[in-house]
């Protein structure tokens, strides 16, 4: 059984992976990060569809929460101001632009800064070795 939460993203998606870098530098993150596709996704109670679509952020006691949600208990798990901003994106009507917001970034993160044309592609498309479930 887990002990910390665990944070996994899209390892591929150099948009991505430039995000979860600026928020370890920047925040106190107490929990696991890694790429889905160097995890062991049914252990941790999600599917590699769901990986795909979205970040997601998995309790100890096998919580998932996913996309602005789970960027939500990031900042939570964060502490100090980060938690105040967390505790708003779960509450009404916050959690509802937060969730519009997310998902406009995530079907655009190949536009976004660091983002790159083959963050547009679905896995099975993009360049590279794949890994498998």
């Amino acid at each position: 059984m887990q002990t910390r939460p665990v944070l996994v993203y899209d390892g591929d998606c150099a948009f991505c992976t430039t995000s979860v870098t600026f928020l370890e530098r920047h925040l106190r993150i107490r929990c696991a990060v890694t790429p889905w596709q160097f995890t062991d996704l049914a252990s941790l109670g999600t599917t590699r569809q769901r990986a795909e679509y979205e970040l997601l952020w998995i309790t100890p006691a096998g919580s998932v929460h996913g996309g602005a949600q789970a960027v939500a208990k990031l900042l939570l798990n964060a502490g100090k101001g980060w938690a105040w901003l967390g505790g708003m994106l779960t509450l009404p009507p916050f959690r509802w632009i937060a969730h519009g917001v997310y998902r406009l970034i995530a079907n655009n993160r190949e536009r976004m800064p660091g983002g790159t044309p083959a963050c547009a592609l679905p896995t099975e498309h993009r360049p590279g070795p794949r890994a498998t479930e």
